[in-house]
């Protein structure tokens, strides 16, 4: 359903230290780091699942993704709304997403599911 969250990042100079920061208050489980990176999954007790991944610089507030059914035309929609919107980009084998910001510097992010989406070198 195009809208909804489907997807969590939350950044962390510490990642260790960050996810038994959400273990103790919430029971969260984390899956081993993936993506060629410290990018540890959870399921967050339910849907939607997010992640806990490194993050050097400081970051003051959790990313979120909302769900596209084109994500071309959401890109466009954001724009034309006076966001902005970066291009979109696969995520191999699971999708296509794009960062954005609101018109009041929010930051979002759009993920369209799509199994076919391509390594980017092959694009």
């Amino acid at each position: 359903m195009a809208g909804r969250l489907v997807h969590f990042e939350v950044p962390a100079k510490d990642t260790g230290r960050a996810k038994g920061f959400y273990t103790a208050v919430f029971g969260w489980q984390f899956g081993e780091p993936m993506m060629g990176m410290d990018y540890n999954l959870t399921e967050a007790g339910g849907e939607p699942g997010g992640a806990v991944y490194s993050h050097e610089e400081a970051m003051d507030q959790i990313f979120v993704y909302f769900d596209s059914d084109d994500i071309d035309a959401s890109v466009a929609k954001v724009r034309e709304a006076g966001g902005e919107a970066d291009e979109k980009g696969p995520i191999p084998g699971i999708g296509w997403f794009s960062h954005c910001k609101d018109t009041e510097g929010n930051k979002f992010g759009l993920f369209q599911s799509d199994e076919s989406a391509p390594a980017p070198d092959s694009q």
